[in-house]
């Protein structure tokens, strides 16, 4: 029941729209104002000093910013917007921040507005090369990073020898049902492919289905204690598991107070994402949003906001910038990789419709999601 519910919810037939079409009157001119949806404990807060970068950009620009951190899961942002999107219906957000593969999705769909280059030159100047030249988006004509991390493993070295390699967390017979692994089906399965001499990039349904088959193996084997979202972190803290998978910010957090967590680059290589800012259909103040986009790519303020939440900087010369703010974050190759690290990285290929649809369905049969 579990995957007819989700190839239910996740249908798109009949969605397509033309974003130049099914478009608002931008009333930024006379409206100072943006809505925000992000994802939580995702932007440094506000303070009573007002230098929040929040706080700045809004006493610089005049526009008041609506941020709400409702996006917790893509799939269930998606369930709750898609009605509207695939209606040329406004959501009433002007910028939505999701995942790579549903930023693909959503920009293949009609449903994302193309920005100006010409109001967002930090954007063009400053992303990173590791970000650059997406297949779903090379000219960034429709997202901006708003953050990135690596996904890899982490194991309490207070409970277990280091874990070298995604094969091992699947196999060890010392690990035994005290591993979880992601619930989010591109994270954990790129790893799977990796692991039976797939290319994540680039695979087959074949190879998807061999991938798949053998990660069903691993389930009723008893090797996974759960699935989940990052509360793998209290559980690794806690000594409840010894070892997952794992997303990088979440570790460099939990290592503050719990030495004994560590990161490690599996032989597989790291997957690497980003979280994107993209502005919906029918948003009203495009640009507002616009702006905003430009702003958070200066690199004093990327990096004012990478000293918070932790994850990988998408701004080139922010690691310079971060030497003001926290010289001990300089050298974190969690926050700024060098090129080695990065070159040990894979991405996940983006899915047609019907492929979405598919790999979703094993994917929650598998996982009981």
């Amino acid at each position: 029941m579990g995957s007819i519910g989700l190839i239910s919810s996740f249908s798109t037939a009949g969605a397509q729209q033309d974003p130049l079409k099914c478009r608002a009157k931008d009333l930024s001119a006379t409206s100072n104002k943006l809505i925000v949806s992000n994802w939580p404990a995702y932007i440094d807060p506000n303070n009573k000093k007002g230098t929040s970068t929040r706080q700045v950009f809004t006493a610089q620009t005049g526009i008041e910013v609506d941020y709400t951190d409702d996006v917790s899961d893509n799939a269930e942002f998606f369930a709750k917007v898609r009605n509207q999107l695939s209606a040329c219906e406004p959501i009433k957000r002007d910028m939505i921040v999701l995942t790579d593969w549903m930023a693909a999705r959503m920009i293949s769909l009609g449903w994302i507005q193309p920005l100006d280059a010409a109001k967002v030159p930090n954007l063009h100047n400053n992303l990173i090369k590791a970000l650059q030249g997406r297949d779903w988006d090379p000219d960034l004509t429709y997202h901006a990073p708003w953050q990135s991390g690596l996904t890899g493993i982490a194991y309490n070295s207070a409970k277990v020898g280091e874990v070298k390699s995604f094969e091992q967390l699947l196999t060890s017979k010392e690990l035994k049902g005290k591993i979880t692994l992601l619930s989010e089906m591109r994270d954990t399965m790129g790893f799977v492919l990796k692991v039976i001499g797939a290319d994540p990039a680039e695979f087959s349904d074949t190879e998807w289905d061999n991938a798949i088959d053998y990660l069903r193996g691993v389930v009723r084997g008893g090797q996974v204690r759960a699935f989940t979202g990052n509360e793998y972190i209290q559980d690794l803290a806690a000594g409840n598991i010894v070892a997952c998978e794992a997303w990088s910010g979440d570790v460099i957090s939990a290592q503050a107070d719990n030495p004994d967590i560590k990161f490690v680059v599996p032989e597989e290589g790291l997957s690497l994402w980003s979280d994107n800012m993209l502005v919906p259909n029918l948003a009203q103040h495009q640009a507002n949003a616009e702006k905003w986009i430009d702003y958070y790519y200066q690199p004093d303020v990327a990096a004012k906001l990478a000293a918070w939440v932790n994850y990988i900087c998408p701004v080139e010369g922010a690691r310079e910038e971060m030497e003001k703010i926290d010289p001990s974050l300089v050298d974190n190759p969690l926050i700024f990789p060098d090129s080695e690290t990065l070159d040990q990285t894979f991405a996940f290929m983006a899915l047609t419709e019907a492929q979405q649809r598919n790999y979703e369905g094993d994917w929650a049969d598998v996982t009981g999601g």
